[in-house]
């Protein structure tokens, strides 16, 4: 990481909720959301989120390096209707040798919609890459 790289790092990111965003159409494998409310979908704020963060992270970080989600624990408190604009905002709260902790809330145009905290991992891009690769060649 580089020296730039330090808590306090803050960033803002905003969407339009979509119909692929929407509880019944996250995945057409998961039947178990067919029926559900057309409503911006949990798992698509929390990715929303987990951008954001690298997002805020972006030339902060050495060639070769990215980071991974390793944690999050966020509550999705109101439902929020399609073509709605979303707000993600992040704050780098605390640095631990390769690991980043992030405060996180979601907004959406009328309240917050969501919030808590996110952990990422830095990694090597290229050693990661190789341990997932050797994984799946050892159930080959």
């Amino acid at each position: 990481m580089l020296d730039t790289l330090q808590p306090g790092l803050k960033h803002e990111a905003s969407l339009t909720v979509t119909d692929a965003m929407l509880v019944p159409n996250v995945n057409s494998d998961l039947a178990a959301f067919a029926d559900m409310p057309h409503v911006f979908a949990t798992a698509m704020m929390v990715g929303f989120i987990e951008a954001t963060c690298i997002e805020c992270l972006q030339g902060h970080l050495e060639p070769g390096e990215h980071t991974v989600g390793t944690h999050i624990n966020v509550s999705h408190t109101a439902a929020t209707p399609q073509s709605m604009t979303v707000r993600a905002s992040v704050t780098l709260d605390r640095i631990e040798r390769k690991m980043l902790w992030f405060r996180v809330e979601a907004f959406d145009e009328k309240s917050l919609i969501g919030k808590g905290s996110h952990q990422r991992a830095i990694i090597n891009v290229d050693r990661f890459v190789k341990q997932v690769k050797d994984k799946a060649g050892a159930i080959s």
